[in-house]
């Protein structure tokens, strides 16, 4: 290998390397961003994770039973960017949520608001004035 193409070939191995990482790897169209639902409930797990992270949220419905919930977000570097950190919603959380739900009806929603009861903090994982690409 020629001096010239041993550079080149590690000078594009290092570009790659540091390149920004992809915006979104699917389509967010299985969300309706036309509507929002907003409900309590409790935080069953958070799901801190590449390349989504989940926030699994049990709601009591009026007959009394209860329905988990899926609240999908970025993963952990956009959150950790928006000041969402991994023991921010502990699991028994009482938290009140937001987000655009699922255009079939299946209970999942992408996630655009939360707010812990505990104290009033908010959390805008997707900013404050959330719009899906």
């Amino acid at each position: 290998m020629t001096k010239v193409l041993r550079i080149a070939v590690l000078a594009a191995a290092a570009c790659g390397g540091i390149a920004p990482p992809a915006a979104a790897h699917h389509s967010s169209t299985m969300f309706d961003g036309t509507k929002q639902v907003t409900m309590e409930g409790v935080v069953k797990e958070f799901q801190f994770t590449n390349p989504h992270s989940w926030l699994l949220v049990d709601v009591t419905n009026p007959d009394g039973t209860v329905t988990t919930w899926g609240f999908e977000a970025e993963g952990p570097t956009a959150l950790m960017q928006a000041g969402i950190r991994r023991n921010a919603l502990a699991p028994g959380a009482k938290i009140t949520i937001t987000g655009f739900p699922m255009r079939d009806g299946r209970p999942a929603a992408a996630w655009t608001k939360a707010v812990r009861a505990t104290d009033g903090v908010e959390f805008y994982p997707r900013g404050k004035n959330p719009k899906l690409n």
